[in-house]
């Protein structure tokens, strides 16, 4: 880190550049003394100067009494911002983290700011989070605050805005358009502002990847295309999607998608900006215009969208939600990049090297209604097939005639379910077989008709205005009280101390919004965002206790698939989506929001399946976590040969998940594509999955990273193949034939060239 210092006559200017091998950062302070980012980007690249005005200060805060300075929809040019003074900075390293600190303080209402910038060494991700300390003489309710803050960027005339959609049923659906759709290019002079506008996504209630991934990315547009969506053209003949090239760290490279965007500008590689919010609950991203360049606005929760607001007495502090920003050479790049940083933030855990295979009851199969007599045979045949943990699902605890849903939380076992030796003959049968028991569990509800509602005190659960909320026939737990964390204490230490379960399935079926706000709440929102926070602390501890356990993150499929969450459980359901056909586009971007060895891909084959159906939907697990299902009971053996010999590929390659890295052939899948293709990049090894739906029996897929080197392409799924291979090195071209649809085929190319 170099420091520069030159005293003027107002205030000390100040600048000095922060960084390692990967990353760099350059800082300075305005002549008012406010510490502004001038540049970022990856160790040893060069760019333009930024235009005056555009650099940020370090953070913007909004509080009651110091709103904006300039109004708009956009979470930039606040009062207290540009008002936070630097005082002083320390860098350090931290095992495999940079970090740096940097105090900033306001005379005039007495709040000081310390912003909190990390990196991992190697990587061009950058974290930020800001603790905020009032050392005023009075209280201070803050509305917002930003956990990263980023000008300076190139032109929006150049950008492209990435977002992800995310619903149940069809999570991680990826698009793209320009910046200038959302920010129209203003004569600034004319005006002496820049445009009001802004591209913003936030998060609601306590679901935080309902509706959108918290994430989001800029690409540069270089050259032109034609006409497009941005995400499903991506052929021979155009500039489309691809694994590509170069990168830093050699990952990734290549990917724009598509034959170009709405406007007809597009389809050449370009810088990319990749963003995740690492919040458990509320979230927003806003980017736009600033002096000509663009500027990029991260938040946790905000009092506009979620109700949120932090009353600061003096001395009292809040740190805000971390951030971070993966920057590459290309948006497959950026991935990598990020995919790379994912790995060092988790929680270490034994599952993140292991990779068994989880076999779960429930979809399209026992639909949560398990017994004794439907397990047995389940059990047998998924020992049989190569499962390594077997995972019983809801309504193991159901002994009510009048169901389960509204009547749950007290979480013990049917009697009427298991009649002989209870649910631990089940449990002791499964380890019989080889296999790891696993439960499911649904933490945070208690049913409205449960004993549990009763004698738990009202300050255990959300309440407003004194009044308990109730959501589809469900209360809340608030894990910030005693007695309802005592309570899931009490439940996991049972199930996992007493009766030896291994995996727990960790569900959320209802989403509150905007949150809960008890007698010590400033806001609904900020008593969502505490209860959150102690709900990963809960689940820290319980590992704590707990270190051979493996959680799996579940909300009715995708819906809290965020970084928070993702760094404490092993596992992320992707998805609750039954039907094989629609699952493609999900697996193949699944890797966007989560490492491939943590994102839990349904296969579930039937007895009724052909061939070609049976090894389509265990296809779309096999760069992922498998999670087998179906009645692996009724099948005839060739069928349930099908699924050993799917198994048996995926445990043979799984020791390169966990370091791979993804890409995208045809670039980020639309939801109704006919061809739809992940990669990953282990070392000198590739896989591809190949999804065919419909459309031309064959396609070729670029790979420009093995441009030019001899590889071996062989088709590993299904174990007689359906369709063919070949690898054009003078191309750069995997070219699969599927004469069926629908087909899966999953292709491992391995360099020859050394």
């Amino acid at each position: 880190m170099t420091d520069q210092a030159a005293h003027g006559s107002r205030t000390a200017y100040t600048a000095f550049t922060w960084g390692h091998a990967a990353l760099t950062a350059e800082f300075a302070t305005d002549p008012a003394g406010t510490p502004r980012m001038t540049r970022l980007a990856p160790a040893g690249t060069t760019a333009p100067p930024p235009p005056p005005g555009a650099p940020l200060p370090l953070v913007e805060i909004t509080a009651l009494g110091h709103g904006a300075g300039w109004s708009g929809q956009r979470f930039t040019d606040a009062a207290l911002g540009s008002r936070l003074r630097y005082r002083s900075h320390t860098a350090e390293r931290d095992g495999a983290w940079h970090r740096l600190r940097i105090d900033l303080h306001d005379p005039g209402s007495g709040l000081s700011a310390e912003v909190r910038l990390s990196s991992p060494e190697g990587m061009s991700v950058l974290r930020g989070e800001v603790r905020l300390r009032n050392d005023g003489a009075r209280p201070l309710v803050v509305q917002s605050v930003s956990s990263l803050l980023i000008g300076a960027l190139p032109s929006p005339d150049a950008l492209d805005v990435h977002e992800a959609r995310n619903d149940w049923l069809a999570e991680c659906r990826w698009h793209r358009e320009p910046l200038r759709a959302s920010v129209p290019g203003l004569n600034r002079a004319a005006h002496e502002h820049d445009s009001r506008a802004c591209r913003f996504l936030a998060g609601q209630g306590s679901w935080p990847s309902a509706g959108h991934l918290p994430m989001g990315a800029l690409t540069e547009r270089l050259g032109r295309g034609g006409e497009g969506d941005g995400y499903r053209k991506g052929d021979r003949n155009g500039p489309g999607g691809r694994c590509g090239a170069g990168g830093a760290n050699g990952h990734g490279g290549g990917h724009e998608a598509g034959n170009g965007v709405g406007n007809g500008v597009g389809g050449g590689t370009g810088r990319a900006w990749l963003w995740q919010i690492e919040s458990p609950v509320g979230w927003r991203w806003d980017t736009g215009e600033r002096a000509g360049a663009a500027y990029l606005a991260l938040n946790g929760p905000t009092d506009a969208e979620h109700q949120w607001r932090e009353r600061l007495a003096p001395g009292e502090e809040f740190t805000t939600v971390p951030a971070a920003l993966a920057l590459g050479a290309s948006l497959d790049d950026a991935f990598a990049q990020l995919t790379a940083y994912r790995r060092v933030l988790r929680r270490p855990h034994p599952d993140h090297t292991a990779l068994p295979v989880v076999f779960n009851d429930y979809m399209n199969t026992l639909m949560g209604d398990p017994t004794t007599e439907r397990l047995l045979p389940l059990i047998d045949a998924a020992a049989e097939a190569g499962a390594e943990y077997f995972c019983i699902d809801s309504g193991w605890y159901d002994d009510d005639t009048r169901g389960w849903w509204d009547s749950v939380g007290a979480w013990q076992p049917s009697a009427r379910r298991f009649p002989d030796g209870g649910i631990e003959a089940v449990l002791a049968h499964i380890r019989a077989r080889g296999m790891v028991p696993g439960l499911w569990l649904e933490p945070e509800v208690v049913g409205v008709r449960s004993p549990v509602a009763a004698t738990l005190p009202d300050g255990a659960f959300f309440t407003r205005d004194g009044v308990r909320i109730t959501e589809h026939g469900r209360h809340q737990l608030d894990l910030r009280h005693p007695a309802a964390r005592a309570h899931l204490d009490t439940t996991v230490d049972r199930i996992v101390g007493e009766w030896g379960v291994g995996y727990l399935k960790l569900d959320y079926n209802i989403t509150v919004s905007p949150g809960p706000q008890g007698p010590d709440d400033t806001s609904p929102g900020g008593g969502l965002l505490g209860h959150a926070r102690a709900y990963l602390d809960w689940l820290s501890a319980v590992l704590d206790r707990h270190p051979a356990l493996v959680v799996e993150n579940c909300a009715s499929g995708g819906m809290r698939m965020d970084g928070a969450s993702l760094a404490v459980a092993q596992l992320q359901s992707t998805s609750d989506q039954q039907d094989p056909l629609y699952y493609p586009p999900i697996a193949a971007s699944a890797p966007t929001a989560v490492p491939p060895e943590q994102g839990a891909v349904w296969a579930y084959p039937q007895p009724e399946f052909s061939a070609a159906e049976t090894s389509f939907t265990l296809g779309s697990a096999l760069l992922g976590r498998v999670h087998l299902s179906g009645h692996l009971d009724r099948m005839a053996p060739d069928r349930l040969r099908l699924v050993q010999d799917a198994l048996a590929t995926y445990k043979a390659i799984r020791h390169d998940l966990r370091v791979a890295v993804p890409c995208w052939p045809l670039g980020l899948p639309g939801w109704t594509d006919p061809w739809v293709a992940l990669g990953l990049r282990a070392g000198g090894t590739t896989y591809v999955s190949v999804w065919r739906r419909g459309g031309p029996s064959d396609r070729a897929l670029p790979l420009p990273h093995l441009a030019g080197r001899a590889a071996r392409a062989e088709i590993l799924h299904p174990s007689a193949p359906l369709g063919t291979a070949r690898w054009r090195a003078d191309r750069a071209e995997l070219t699969v034939a599927l004469p069926t649809a629908p087909a899966c085929v999953l292709v491992r190319l391995t360099t020859t060239d050394g």
